[in-house]
């Protein structure tokens, strides 16, 4: 008997170890085809997929304890390339695919639906078409589905009906259609349903208010339509609704405080929905952003006071009356960082109580009925980055205290009745980026102060009654806009403009100085503003000739030199400049022959009435022929010419065919770099289109603003999209087309780490007026700015993150750093961002980082000479932003790719220290870098960011291999940020240092 056990025993193990090694040889063969179906793997993240090793030890790869069969693949953010193979359907023990963050392209395979233990599923940022494969409802274990940022058509299968554990679906950043599927309300363990970014259409289903462990909804930037179901008011574990840019009408519910007790972001602008604001919303203490700006709400604002997380208030664009006494409770809101409230019919006064608001960042109050003068208290908010009281009533003087509020960078007091002097205080807003006090009552002179604000780019004195001369500290500033239009000013032009300490104006793209008194002639040294787009110098006492040094503004495309006293013939350059769109030389003293090439064979493009010695010409002119004294000499001048033109033709004849060999050398290599650098992802769009789909520009729909232009959230008709809309300001005439440099850039580069350029629009707006914009790939989570200091969006599992934690920040600093190389060293002719910020880093849905805004970016001529260029920095106004501004540059060095390894340093500092380089603490010679090399390696703790030490209790989290990685990386910053540019880091060593740290950081 013990016999017979004893062989039973031994036939059972047998039979399981042959069955455990078939199952191990269907694992090990389907992840071979998984990697066999890779085209590009550039971190090798697949090479240790060998023989040599047992699959349960492969990068990536995580097997059972017991069966050693595989469990898990978790590959994200790996710069894996191709389609994912079917053979993962093989892998029956499966229980995680997480892929996220990757190139895949292709369908997602069917096959997926074999893995019956599978639980969660993310695919997500890749580049995956075609539709939802049905049968992953087989998969009946799945909790979590985010196949979110794809390419993904069809509708949403009926088939997931089934999933009846599922917790998660992210399906957003899609081209999804069809429907929101009722059945989705029958899955009560819903915890986020995330459904923006689509072509969904009809009505939000009422079933969905049945579904109450709902944390999470989002169903932003579609086209759904009719009322919000009421019951959806009734969630109480709601936390986020998120129902901007639809088409949905009706009201809100009066109690919905009541029963929203947990609601944390409440999102639903830019739809069509009326009546008042409830007043119950007052009940949701826990609110941290409301936004209901772009809809047509009426009545009085409740009074907010209870919301102690509150930081966004978003209410513009909306008709909401009578004065601003809601704002007296704002006072309890003491993380209010952003009070919106632009393009209402607010009435009344500001406030006085407004300067116990301390936090404030940003005060928007644009476009209302405000009258009466500016409380001073308002000088008590010292963090305020951005005032606009524009569009309003107020009257009298600007206080001369305003230069108290130093953290200003923008200021808009256009369209008012302000009277007095202009206060010389502004001249300590050293952080000004844009000062419009356009169309107001000004007087007296400009104060010469306004040139101790280095970094003021746009400037609007227009409409006063300014008089004196203009200070020559103006000419001195980086301007790409100078408007002092309609005012009393005298005096000359300083001669020396565009050379020597008189070059701030290089970057000039927009001057309107007419209807003033401005006397003597042009400089010549106006040749040099190169990027000059339009001039205005009309109705002025201005006398001489033209100069022919503005045959070197070949971007011209608006010239008025009109109602002046300039005399002589009419420049031969004029005819040459092919992008003159108009030009009026109307009411001066010129003489001689009318051109006929360029814009002067269009009437339409071109003014000369007043000129009464000028002849010939297009017939529509009207212009007296000629007399034959002058066509006689035109002729003996043409005789000469030939005569030169031969001999000079003779001398290049030689040359000719060797420049014609070099070019056809040359051909392909230009036509295939033309096909890369197309823009037209998508087709062109109109002005019409982005005008509706931002609600016309509203404030309510501006994500961010820069030096040269705002940035508008919206969706494209022509395929659905939802982008980011970067547009030139529009506040003064002839709106400037000013994306020169951004363009140049964008049209020769392209990797994963940087921003998208979608496609663009160049139109003439309602008024007019010439318009630009660009139209990129949308950012779900911002810039890494608003994430690093605490004002971070909704996340996607716990729905609460407050920051970035170690791992996501040490990918977000390897893609910024992945960039730079590609820019530095492998996109032809290198290219220096010159602007490297958190600010400018932009995060995707899946945190992938991506450098942006290339408005100072420049060209190396020669890679061999980065640190020997002829022109410096301050020559080419690379002014960057304060802080992450190599020291080389404010001395006037030249500007380098190592200028950008300076700046990436100190982003990479910030990123693990949480403290901005402007930070208060440092001070008397105190900066980021010497605060974090002197901590290292023994004080590593006290530098890192809290949040990566310490829990919320106060608690210590991190282990000695987690200060190890920092003190690390925080070498890596230090070497990258060393005051001599020479001795800095190469960026590809930095991209492999890094990458060394992250392999270390993931296998413990």
């Amino acid at each position: 008997m013990s016999s017979l056990i004893f062989h039973f025993v031994f036939f059972f193990l047998f039979c399981l170890s042959k069955c455990c090694a078939q199952g191990n040889d269907t694992d090990n063969l389907a992840l071979i085809s998984f990697k066999n179906a890779i085209i590009s793997d550039p971190l090798n993240i697949t090479a240790s997929w060998n023989e040599s090793s047992h699959f349960c030890s492969w990068i990536g790869i995580t097997c059972g304890s017991k069966h050693r069969r595989v469990i898990m693949i978790v590959l994200n953010s790996s710069e894996l390339v191709g389609p994912l193979s079917p053979a993962v359907g093989n892998l029956s023990f499966l229980r995680v695919l997480w892929l996220s963050r990757n190139s895949f392209t292709g369908q997602i395979p069917g096959e997926i639906g074999k893995l019956s233990r599978l639980r969660r599923l993310n695919l997500a940022n890749n580049s995956f078409s075609g539709e939802i494969p049905r049968n992953i409802s087989r998969c009946s274990n799945l909790n979590y589905i985010h196949l979110g940022n794809n390419n993904l058509s069809g509708s949403i299968p009926t088939e997931l009906r089934s999933l009846n554990k599922l917790e998660n679906l992210l399906l957003q950043l899609n081209k999804l259609t069809g429907e929101v599927p009722a059945y989705l309300g029958n899955h009560s363990s819903l915890l986020a349903i995330a459904l923006g970014d689509n072509k969904l259409h009809g009505k939000i289903p009422d079933i969905f208010g049945g579904l109450k462990h709902l944390v999470f909804l989002d169903f932003a930037l579609n086209y759904l339509s009719g009322e919000i179901p009421m019951s959806i008011f009734n969630l109480s574990s709601l936390h986020t609704l998120q129902i901007t840019f639809n088409k949905l009408e009706g009201g809100l519910p009066s109690d919905m405080g009541f029963n929203l007790p947990s609601l944390k972001f409440f999102l639903l602008a830019g739809n069509q929905l009326t009546g008042k604001v409830p007043t119950s919303v007052l009940n949701s203490t826990s609110l941290m952003e409301f936004g209901i700006d772009a809809n047509n709400f009426t009545g009085q604002v409740p009074a907010f006071g209870n919301q102690k997380d509150l930081y966004w208030l978003g209410l513009a664009g909306n008709h909401t009356l009578d004065d601003l006494k809601f704002m007296y409770s704002l006072q309890n809101c003491t993380s209010l960082e952003q009070l919106i409230l632009e393009n209402n019919n607010l009435g009344g006064v500001l406030p006085r109580y407004i300067g116990n608001m301390s936090n404030l960042l940003r005060l928007s109050v644009g476009g209302n009925l405000i009258q009466g003068n500016i409380p001073t208290e308002i000088l008590q908010l010292e963090n305020l980055q951005v005032l606009g009281l524009e569009k309003n009533n107020f009257t009298g003087m600007i206080p001369e205290s305003i230069g108290q509020l130093r953290q200003l960078s923008r200021l808009y007091f256009y369209h008012n009745r302000f009277s007095g002097e202009i206060p010389h205080s502004l001249g300590n807003l050293t952080r000004l980026i844009e000062l419009d006090l356009g169309s107001n009552n000004l007087q007296g002179t400009v104060p010469s102060s306004l040139g101790s604000c280095k970094f003021l780019s746009f400037l609007y004195l227009n409409g006063n009654q300014l008089s004196g001369l203009i200070p020559k500290e103006l000419f001195e500033l980086s301007l790409i806009e100078f408007d002092l239009s309609d005012n009393h000013l005298t005096g000359y032009f300083p001669v020396g403009i565009g050379s020597g300490n008189l070059t701030g104006l290089i970057n000039l793209i927009y001057m309107n100085h007419s209807y003033n008194n401005l006397s003597g002639e042009i400089p010549t040294s106006f040749g040099t503003l190169t990027s000059l787009r339009e001039l205005y110098l009309g109705n002025n006492a201005l006398q001489g000739v033209i100069p022919a040094s503005l045959s070197s503004l070949r971007s011209l495309e608006y010239i008025d030199l009109s109602h002046n006293h300039f005399v002589g013939r009419i420049p031969n350059f004029l005819d040459e400049l092919v992008s003159l769109k108009f030009l009026n030389l109307s009411y001066n003293d010129l003489e001689g022959e009318v051109p006929l090439k360029g814009a002067f064979r269009n009437m339409s493009a071109v003014s000369l009435v007043g000129n009464s010695e000028l002849c010939g010409g297009i017939p529509e002119f009207k212009m007296p022929k000629c007399s034959n004294k002058v066509a006689s000499r035109r002729r003996r001048l043409s005789h000469r010419l030939i005569i030169v033109m031969l001999v000079i033709g003779g001398l290049l004849a030689a040359t000719t065919v060797a420049l014609l060999i070099f070019l056809c050398a040359r051909r392909k290599k230009r036509s295939t770099s033309s096909e890369n650098s197309s823009l037209d992802v998508i087709p062109r769009v109109t002005y019409n289109s982005l005008y509706k789909e931002t609600n016309g520009f509203s404030t309510s729909n501006m994500i961010g603003s820069g030096a040269f232009s705002f940035v508008y959230r919206g969706i494209l008709e022509e395929n659905g999209k939802f982008v980011a809309i970067k547009v030139l300001k529009l506040q003064v005439r002839g709106a400037s087309k000013s994306f020169l440099t951004e363009c140049e850039a964008l049209r020769h580069i392209k990797h994963r780490n940087l921003v998208k350029l979608l496609t663009s629009c160049s139109s003439i707006d309602y008024q007019g007026n010439d318009f630009k914009a660009l139209i990129y790939e949308y950012m779900a989570n911002g810039n890494l700015a608003n994430w690093l200091h605490n004002r971070s969006t909704d996340g996607e599992e716990n729905h609460e993150p407050k920051t970035l934690n170690m791992l996501q920040r040490l990918y977000v600093i390897i893609d910024v750093a992945s960039a730079l190389d590609y820019l530095h060293h492998q996109s032809g002719t290198p290219l220096t961002h010159c602007d490297i910020k958190p600010n400018n880093v932009l995060l995707d849905e899946d945190f992938v980082a991506h450098l942006g805004d290339f408005g100072l970016a420049r060209f190396l001529p020669d890679a061999a000479n980065r640190l020997s260029l002829s022109q410096s920095a301050s020559s080419l106004n690379i002014r960057g932003t304060i802080g992450y501004v190599p020291p080389e540059y404010a001395t006037g060095n030249t500007f380098s790719t190592y200028g950008d390894v300076y700046s990436y340093g100190i982003l990479l500092l910030e990123t693990f220290t949480g403290r901005s380089p402007t930070d208060e603490i440092f001070k008397d010679g105190l900066n980021l870098h010497d605060f974090v090399k002197r901590a290292i390696p023994e004080q590593v703790k006290n530098v890192s960011d809290p949040k990566l030490v310490y829990d919320e209790m106060g608690r210590l989290i991190s282990n000695n291999k987690t200060i190890e990685c920092l003190t690390l990386i925080f070498q890596v910053g230090i070497a990258c940020s060393v005051e001599s540019a020479k001795d800095r880091m190469d960026i590809a060593n930095v991209v492999n240092e890094l990458n060394v740290i992250k392999d270390a950081f993931l296998r413990n």
